[in-house]
């Protein structure tokens, strides 16, 4: 059984290696906690923006040498920005880890930022933004994020128009050195490879990266309320927002299973009562959501005007109905369903690096897969029914994207 190995280093970057002897290749992730949450207010996107611009050369490299670099090394890699955060990942073969970090530094601490290329970027960002109008189920999840929080938890990470074509290098350039710190950030490797050499070879690359990254802002909720987005569409979007508890409470795994009793498979009660008995939506799902400090259970179906009032009904009447307690074939089924898809997930050794940054940023502390599954077993019949009888779904945000029959069929549901 593999164990991750932490270590926080004199810069204030947190190591965390896993090592995992049977593993021919190295996966990592570098977090960095530069997100939509910090961006400042008149620079909504900036976060966005300048993950585009850092692979647009560093150092002597152009952007094409950069790549070029990158792929003489055989690396996959990848990056992305989210409300809360920006990942850096990467899987590779363990006698490149040297080379490939040392990539990785460059871009961190000497990115070229040259002004002829932000612009591309900027088209880029723009045309992620405005894909929104043509995929209405995230249009809608937006529009209820924003609704659910008073803090800029409530922004899309993706950036506003605004905040997007505002943007100057300078800017952004002094953004850059503001919120990308070693101090906060956290990278996680897991392979065929030994916890002292990955760290010989992170201080030798980034033990001179400096700065502290910015401290994630506590969540403000406004209360709950009903929002409509008024759209020419076939068909309607709802969503629903339910407060939750959080990875750090005891009975987190209640709440885990839980949720896959409501939205496991083609068993679970949302499909088998809003679709399949029914026949109201196309889709209908619920999953735990959350951001650091505060974690829900979002709710989503799809269907028509015509249906939209007595899917709204159905959808909350079944999630908020399981305060009434689950059977025990719903839960060995839940557990079952929760251990295939956490076992599989921990077998990819780049979805591990992952989960193990994401706890450390919500947690400070990586969660061991057998930690993870005994607490799954420990929850049995009259534990979770106890919990989800002291801690009812209720009094959600609810969010509908359609026409305006939509609207007046769901206003008062």
């Amino acid at each position: 059984m593999a164990f991750a190995q932490v270590e926080t280093l004199a810069n204030g970057l947190t190591l965390a290696v896993e090592e995992q002897p049977w593993n021919p290749g190295i996966a990592l992730q570098l977090l960095v906690p530069v997100g939509a949450t910090t961006d400042p207010q008149e620079l909504e996107g900036a976060a966005n923006l300048l993950e585009g611009w850092l692979w647009k050369g560093a150092g002597d490299l152009d952007a094409r040498a950069l790549a070029e670099a990158f792929d003489e090394l055989g690396v996959r890699r990848g990056s992305g920005v989210g409300l809360e955060y920006t990942t850096f990942a990467a899987s590779f073969l363990p006698e490149y880890l040297d080379s490939v970090l040392e990539l990785y530094a460059l871009i961190l601490q000497k990115p070229r930022f040259e002004e002829a290329l932000l612009e591309p970027v900027r088209q880029v960002a723009l045309q992620e933004l405005a894909a929104l109008e043509d995929q209405p189920p995230r249009k809608m999840g937006a529009a209820l994020r924003r609704a659910v929080f008073a803090s800029t938890h409530g922004r899309y990470a993706a950036g506003s128009k605004e905040g997007l074509t505002s943007a100057t290098p300078e800017a952004l350039r002094a953004d850059f050195q503001r919120r990308y710190g070693a101090k906060g950030s956290i990278l996680a490797v897991a392979g065929g490879v030994g916890f002292a050499e990955v760290r010989e070879a992170v201080e030798r690359h980034l033990g001179t990266w400096g700065g502290v990254a910015p401290a994630s802002p506590e969540p403000v909720l406004t209360q709950p309320q009903a929002i409509h987005i008024e759209q020419d569409t076939a068909q309607v979007q709802i969503g629903l927002i339910y407060q939750d508890v959080g990875p750090g409470h005891p009975e987190f795994y209640s709440a885990r299973l839980a949720a896959e009793v409501l939205s496991g498979g083609m068993g679970s009660r949302l499909f088998t009562e809003v679709r399949e008995k029914r026949g109201l939506v196309y889709s209908v799902s619920a999953s735990p959501q959350g951001v650091k400090g505060f974690s829900y259970l979002l709710a989503y179906a799809g269907t028509t005007p015509e249906r939209a009032h007595a899917t709204l009904e159905v959808l909350r009447a079944e999630i908020e109905r399981i305060r009434e307690g689950v059977s025990e074939e719903e839960l060995e089924r839940a557990k079952i369903g929760l251990r295939t898809a956490l076992v599989m997930q921990e077998e990819s050794a780049r979805s591990r690096v992952g989960s193990m940054a994401r706890d450390l940023f919500m947690l400070g502390r990586i969660r061991p897969l057998a930690e993870i599954e005994a607490e799954i077993a420990a929850v049995d019949l009259s534990r979770i029914n106890r919990f989800l009888a002291d801690h009812p779904y209720k009094d959600p945000w609810v969010g509908t994207l359609g026409p305006k029959l939509a609207q007046r069929q769901t206003q008062n549901a």
